[in-house]
């Protein structure tokens, strides 16, 4: 057809539907609000006077698709359920007015749609005709490229008298009940992001964390609905939903007997009931949904696109290859020995040295062991006698960066800080202290603004003595074990005012030192959360550096957060927390697939393992952008138990990718299937060149041999049973693979 008939037929067709629609009795068109992303539609029903409507998210709607999607919606939802007279329904939003009502009736008083840089905003405005002082906004903005949809609100009171808040989630999204599963992340310390995945029935289900400070040390406020069936990796429609808060969380899915699956996601209510003064503003942490017809990897693509342009910290600049010096030396540290250490790192090719707990205290309360001196931060001259800005110097000269280690949000009881300010302790009022780590642990009172200051006034002593420093790694090792605040008035407010004081905290250490590269750490993962990571440059994944472990840490991370903020270290041999014995190979093949540093003590190795350390590194530096900036495409998950894992990364241009194998148990006589690839272009040829090779010798067959992706996503590669490394057999082998673009095959 020619295209401009084309066109003119599309046009009438369109206004042929719409006028049908209008005229045949369903819902008015012109009341229809509609947000786009690249793939994704979000469909709102919005008329002043009335409480807008959700009906319908998914894929992308056509114009001439509006009429269908309004007729086909099924069951009608507010789009924020506030609790109402005649109704059983659960809420995303319960209050106590003034004169004792607890029942909230959201019209819509005004709409705004604009524009940012990433995409489009909708505002509405909602008021409750009974109580005009009391409006609600709900807010959503689209990131057109990234098919990411943000829901969150601000719910203001502009009377004189107070409202009680009782629940104030962030967002709502109903899902048509059927074989609908849910991924989410579950475990503890050492052990974490187990994936589990359930078929959604009816009743309810709630996902939650209520430890204050640590809100992924169990539980993590991310979940995927996989909405075919039993999750696929790369087939399957799914809708993820990520929650963007460091505190208390809660995601409820409740399912009745209507046909649908009614999803909440907030900060947790439980012991928080929020006093909402005049004139107050309280804004909930945004909730970002994606939609994904290419299973769960589609949707964990979508969110670190849109993580790695949005929200971490220098997002899309690879990190430095690093060597942490705790398993190393532990809070042995002499200055002797952390020069050694810097030099060692640099012989290997890395780029920063970093010193970890142990390096301060005072003369009464040294930091010798956990029991003492946080708190107390200045540099321990029987440790470092040239102090810190000398240390970076020397790294500076050995030809690596330096970084340091802190924990200014702790306190232990037997330091001078303490002993100066028992007040600045969070505990129950009365109680006895409740001490967590070394049994003198606390946590200080970030919802004091004096304590703020003091936290601020750490960070910025250390870096104007060492001006030098490029890296910190903030730690977290404790958690609200006794709530109370001697600065609070209300004590429900805790767990808020603690999150917010943080934030303040971390934004004027952001606006000082823009250029400071961060980890967050806490015991490990047990702050893995959107909530905190736009502060910060990657996270400390897992306490546990066993490789075969961290097979299954990383890949349950890698749902909902990219490679670039996940740290993995090399560590030594056997593992210190599982006592494990694994080939160097191994555990440098498994630190690759996100930022690649090491976790041990380099002296202790011999020269042949320095000498694959070494190269490990140069060859690791040929994939870097590729791996922490590349699209993710898991491959053979480690929980299915087929005796394998294997995942990989492409260049967003398809012109190079890395791809990781992994034997996780053997039985003689069990041949390892090959391995498909994913995400390459199939009209491209690509040089295939393994690394780490054992003794120089390539295993794989292609090594070196030019071969199509077509060729490489039907077939992939095919590895011995049994291999040996390092001079007898392993149960444990793996490989690393790089795809080089050389030509393509389309003239």
């Amino acid at each position: 057809m020619n295209p401009f008939y084309k066109s003119t037929y599309r046009t009438f067709a369109t206004l042929l539907i719409i006028v049908v629609a209008l005229f045949s009795g369903s819902r008015d068109a012109s009341s229809q609000t509609i947000l786009n992303t690249k793939s994704t539609s979000l469909l709102l029903q919005v008329e002043k006077g009335s409480r807008p409507q959700f009906v319908y998210y998914g894929a992308r709607l056509f114009e001439t698709d509006l009429p269908a999607a309004l007729a086909n919606a099924g069951k009608c939802f507010d789009a924020y359920p506030a609790r109402l007279s005649n109704t059983a329904h659960p809420d995303a939003l319960s209050v106590m007015m003034p004169d004792g009502g607890v029942t909230t009736d959201l019209q819509t008083e005004s709409v705004q749609e604009g524009t940012w840089d990433g995409g489009h905003t909708l505002d509405i405005v909602c008021k409750d005709p009974l109580y005009p002082f009391f409006r609600v906004t709900l807010h959503y903005r689209s990131y057109t490229e990234e098919d990411i949809i943000e829901m969150w609100t601000d719910i203001f009171n502009s009377g004189n008298n107070n409202i009680m808040l009782h629940r104030y989630d962030s967002a709502f999204l109903p899902i048509p009940e059927g074989n609908v599963w849910m991924s989410s992340l579950q475990g503890g310390w050492a052990d974490e992001c187990h994936v589990y995945e359930e078929p959604l029935t009816r009743g309810t289900r709630e996902i939650s964390e209520h430890n204050g400070v640590r809100n992924s040390a169990t539980a993590h406020s991310e979940v995927m609905f996989s909405l075919d069936g039993k999750p696929q990796e790369n087939e399957g429609r799914v809708i993820g939903a990520v929650l963007c808060y460091g505190g208390n969380f809660e995601m409820r899915i409740i399912t009745r007997y209507d046909g649908y699956h009614r999803f909440f996601a907030g900060i947790s209510p439980r012991d928080a009931w929020y006093t909402l003064s005049k004139r107050e503003v309280f804004t909930t942490p945004k909730v970002a949904f994606t939609y994904s017809e290419n299973g769960l990897g589609g949707a964990s693509r979508h969110f670190h696109r849109w993580a790695r342009k949005y929200m971490l910290c220098h997002g899309g600049q690879p990190g430095d290859i690093l060597l942490n010096s705790w398993e190393g030396v532990y809070m042995n540290i002499q200055e002797d020995q952390m020069e050694q250490m810097a030099r060692d790192i640099a012989d290997l090719g890395g780029e920063l040295f970093v010193i970890d707990d142990g390096w301060f205290g005072s003369t009464k309360y040294p930091r010798d062991h956990d029991r003492q001196g946080l708190g107390d931060w200045e540099v321990l001259s029987q440790k470092l006698p040239n102090g810190l800005q000398n240390m970076a110097q020397r790294c500076r000269q050995a030809g690596v960066k330096f970084g340091i280690w802190i924990e200014p949000e702790m306190v232990n009881t037997q330091s001078e800080l303490y002993e100066k300010h028992p007040d600045w302790v969070l505990n129950a009022h009365g109680r006895e202290l409740a001490a967590g780590r070394g049994g003198t642990q606390m946590m200080l009172d970030l919802c004091n603004p004096a304590v703020q200051d003091y936290v601020v006034s750490v960070v910025d002593k250390i870096l104007r003595q060492a001006p030098d420093i490029a890296y910190i790694k903030w730690d977290c090792n404790n958690y609200m074990r006794s709530p109370g605040s001697p600065y609070l008035k209300n004590p429900n407010h805790l767990a808020i005012e603690y999150m917010r004081g943080l934030t303040q905290v971390l934004n004027r250490i952001r606006a000082a030192y823009p250029d400071v590269a961060m980890q967050l750490c806490a015991g490990g993962g047990a702050r893995v959360n959107w909530g905190l990571l736009p502060w910060f440059d990657e996270f400390w994944t897992s306490d546990n550096t066993d490789a075969l472990q961290r097979l299954r840490i990383q890949w349950g991370t890698s749902f909902f957060f990219p490679a670039e903020a996940m740290a993995c270290h090399v560590s030594a041999s056997p593992n210190h927390q599982t006592g494990r014995i694994i080939p160097l190979k191994y555990r440098i093949d498994v630190a690759m697939t996100g930022r690649m540093g090491f976790e041990l003590q380099p002296a202790d190795i011999s020269q042949e393992e320095r000498d694959i350390c070494r190269q490990a590194v140069s060859d690791y530096k040929t994939i870097r952008q590729t791996v922490q900036c590349g699209d993710l495409y898991r491959l053979v998950s480690p929980f299915d138990k087929k005796g394998i894992a294997s995942l990989m990364y492409c260049s967003e241009d398809k012109k190079q990718a890395a791809f990781f194998w992994y034997r996780t148990e053997y039985y003689r006589g069990d041949h390892p299937a090959q391995v498909p690839l994913r995400g390459l272009n199939p009209d491209l040829l690509y040089k295939v060149t393994e690394l780490n090779k054992v003794d120089g010798n390539p295993v794989s067959a292609l090594d070196g041999k030019i071969v199509s992706g077509q060729f490489l996503m039907s077939n992939g590669f095919l590895f011995p049973e049994k291999e040996s490394y390092q001079g007898g057999h392993n149960d444990w082998h793996s490989h690393v693979i790089r795809l080089d673009a050389i030509i393509s095959l389309k003239k």
